[in-house]
């Protein structure tokens, strides 16, 4: 696909007509950037009406070795560039059903307290392909309640890893955790066609050593809901312990 095309159904996604204030919201990014020590992990606000990134935290190089300033000059056209060819139509499929489900499903006070994570591989400066697992949260919505400007977190993994291209959406509950809306596997099918949202939500806590007590509080459901999700989660993926089990999920988190 050419880039010109991934910029059309880019911009088509996202179609936007305001123009919302950012200094804010970067003033604060750039007192954060300060303080955090460098990692595999780096941020940015992105901007999907104009196609920019607003700020890109200092461990961007770190992470990939490439300089913030090409990235801030260039925009996303340059971050598309490098993201691995075989990728780019699972991705633009990916972020077009997280938009049409976000705009079906959420009310426009709730597109705040989504949190969207999709994944792809992109070149680092030796030239290799990594895995890249993108977090983002919207800052800024359209008078439409488009979600426009996020906050992005990107998670850089080694390349060795096998990574399907998926993406999800999970809305902050009243218990302040994230319930899975949304989740689909655009690469093949893994754990999608067997496991429910439902149950991918007490994965990712069991993964965190919560209890099925504290399960069933943060998600609204009985201790005993939480255990026939977790025998049936067993079930389904033909393993005999939770340990084996979260053993599995470590190593594979973008199912996640």
């Amino acid at each position: 696909m050419e880039y010109d095309e991934i910029k059309d159904l880019y911009k088509f996604i996202f179609k936007s007509y305001d123009r919302p204030f950012l200094k804010e919201h970067i003033k604060k990014f750039i007192e954060l950037d300060e303080y955090l020590p460098y990692s595999s992990t780096f941020f940015c606000v992105t901007n999907t009406q104009n196609l920019t990134f607003e700020f890109v935290s200092k461990n961007y190089t770190s992470c990939l070795g490439l300089d913030p300033n090409e990235l801030k000059v260039h925009g996303m056209r340059y971050f598309w560039s490098r993201i691995h060819p075989d990728d780019i139509d699972a991705w633009l499929n990916a972020l077009n059903q997280l938009m049409e489900f976000t705009l079906d499903n959420f009310l426009v006070d709730q597109r705040k307290a989504t949190n969207y994570t999709w994944n792809f591989r992109i070149k680092n400066k030796e030239g290799i392909y990594v895995n890249i697992v993108q977090n983002t949260t919207p800052l800024v919505l359209d008078s439409e309640g488009k979600p426009i400007i996020g906050l992005a977190h990107y998670t850089v993994l080694n390349s060795n890893i096998k990574m399907d291209i998926t993406a999800s959406a999970k809305l902050l509950n009243a218990n302040n955790e994230y319930e899975t809306k949304f989740f689909n596997n655009f690469s093949q099918k893994l754990l999608n066609d067997g496991i429910s949202k439902r149950e991918r939500d007490v994965i990712r806590l069991l993964v965190l050593n919560q209890s099925s007590k504290e399960i069933s509080k943060k998600l609204n459901i009985s201790s005993h809901t939480v255990d026939t999700h977790r025998r049936n989660i067993l079930k389904k993926l033909k393993i005999s312990s939770t340990g084996e089990l979260i053993g599995m999920i470590k190593t594979n988190q973008h199912w996640l």
